[in-house]
């Protein structure tokens, strides 16, 4: 075992050589190639396995690692064992990798889960506003994760907890709950503000014809009954109904029915601040 840096060409030359390989996932290159460009690479005890020497072996475990160098254009540090036998081929990559949610949960985060979920669909929110969430668009490196988490740490735990609340009341997907929560209420919003929406869509007392917690309460409520299978159920479709609920909420405008089609583009949340008044004549 040596550790090498391993340079655009010889990673090129190591792919080069006659090999048998799992099919090659591309967004996972991409994945790893992008890591590489915001200097997110680390030297890790997982690196290239060869069943000969460095010079003339041919690949049996690393080949995607590989292809990310030659596609990021950058060298990085890697281990390299040499001499192992094809036979471990078999064996390789059939442990279960550690997920974001395990990266959030070594730092003593709580409900690392719902946490890296919702991370992620922020930034789905945020990057692919458009129907299609699929491929590696959607996406993130555990680093990426953590990343996203470290810019609004405080603004993520609270959408998970207030997120967990409101699913559990409205029969919302926990994910959705959380995500739709994180990107309508800013640091600066009202907390009284707050505390009115999330109480009235969770209790629903007090709640006169054409309140749009009222319309979104019944819409969510009406997708549970059409069907217990939670197939028929997606975040991006929950997400689009609570913004459409917030956004007449703030401006005042009277909802009585509440419908957000597969194809429809997300809208953009409308800010509540300071004075304004909320909720409908």
């Amino acid at each position: 075992m040596q550790i090498v840096m391993i340079t655009p060409e010889l990673a090129t030359d190591l792919l080069g050589r006659e090999t048998h390989n799992r099919r090659l996932d591309r967004s996972y290159v991409a994945l790893l190639a992008a890591s590489i460009l915001r200097g997110h690479w680390q030297l890790t005890h997982q690196g290239i396995a060869l069943d000969g020497p460095l010079s003339t072996g041919t690949v049996i475990d690393g080949q995607h690692r590989l292809h990310a160098v030659v596609k990021a254009g950058v060298a990085v540090p890697m281990v390299v064992f040499e001499h192992m036998p094809r036979e471990t081929f078999s064996v390789l990559d059939t442990g279960r990798r550690r997920s974001s949610a395990d990266a959030l949960s070594l730092g003593g985060e709580k409900d690392p889960t719902l946490l890296a979920s919702t991370i992620r669909h922020v930034h789905l929110y945020r990057e692919v506003p458009e129907p299609g969430w699929g491929g590696a668009r959607g996406r993130l490196t555990n680093d990426q994760i953590l990343e996203k988490f470290d810019e609004e740490p405080d603004r993520y735990r609270r959408a998970v907890q207030v997120g967990r609340s409101i699913a559990k009341n409205v029969f919302m997907i926990p994910t959705a709950a959380s995500m739709a929560f994180f990107i309508t209420v800013e640091p600066s919003t009202p907390q009284v503000r707050v505390d009115e929406w999330v109480n009235g869509l969770i209790s629903g007392a007090n709640l006169g014809v054409g309140d749009p917690r009222l319309a979104l309460s019944k819409a969510l409520a009406g997708q549970r009954a059409r069907g217990s299978d939670r197939r028929r159920r997606s975040t991006r479709g929950e997400v689009g109904l609570y913004l459409k609920a917030w956004n007449a909420w703030v401006t005042g405008r009277p909802v009585r029915n509440l419908r957000f089609s597969k194809k429809e583009k997300l809208p953009l949340p409308v800010a509540l601040v300071p004075g304004q008044r909320s909720g409908p004549e």
